[in-house]
């Protein structure tokens, strides 16, 4: 039966003449890509969700929000919104939605150049990946607060409504209306990502830094030797 196995006898031979196992160099590359890969695969899943419980909908309503979609009860949840003055779901964030799946598929390619860059410019392209979901918190924290304080005092019961806050997490109350918000596995992605990620920067620099070390040595003994 085929087996995949890496020698621990394959070594990398540094510019000083030292030598490193293949492996330190591939830790790196292999978690750089996963965490490319989980943000690619988040793109799929649900990041955050929304349940409203109102009298005449005692199991709630329920909205999935993707990076590019809304799913769900959105249109009955548009009909209370309605009432309440507020404005239609897929209003917020149309921009965001629209360049989202291009915005994670370049994150996603950054994180693959960083494979091939040695030196401290990979963390430098992997920022924007490590970004990412506190982006998308703040963001949806933004459009929240937007729908909140845009009321239509000439609404049904907008008049009796003072601007609000709704919930990023957790449960919120507007006037006979209870949500309930939470993460959803595409967050929870993400932040894996962002975990991976961290943890392929680490082994890249320890894996590369001996590389730059011995190049810089080597250049001084060659320069010592010329003078």
């Amino acid at each position: 039966m085929p087996r995949f196995s890496l020698d621990s006898d394959v070594k990398v031979l540094l510019p000083d003449g030292r030598t490193r196992p293949l492996t330190a160099y591939l830790i790196p590359s292999f978690l750089l890509m996963l965490g490319g890969l989980l943000l690619i695969i988040s793109i799929f899943l649900p990041y955050w969700s929304m349940t409203m419980y109102a009298p005449q909908y005692p199991k709630g309503l329920k909205v999935d929000v993707y990076v590019n979609q809304l799913e769900g009860d959105v249109r009955e949840i548009d009909s209370l919104n309605h009432y309440l003055g507020m404005p239609p779901l897929d209003e917020g964030g149309q921009l965001e939605r629209a360049i989202s799946v291009w915005a994670i598929t370049a994150l996603g390619l950054l994180l693959l150049a960083g494979v091939f860059v040695h030196n401290k410019w990979a963390a430098v392209l992997a920022l924007p990946a490590l970004l990412f979901p506190f982006v998308f918190l703040a963001d949806l924290a933004f459009i929240l607060y937007q729908y909140g304080h845009s009321i239509d005092p000439q609404s049904p019961l907008g008049g009796a409504i003072d601007p609000f806050m709704p919930p990023l997490f957790g449960e919120g109350l507007i006037g006979q209306f209870r949500t309930v918000a939470s993460a959803e596995i595409g967050l929870y992605l993400a932040f894996a990502a962002v975990f991976v990620i961290l943890l392929g920067l680490w082994f890249h620099r320890a894996a590369y830094k001996p590389v730059l070390d011995a190049k810089a040595d080597a250049k001084t003994a060659v320069s010592r030797s010329e003078s």
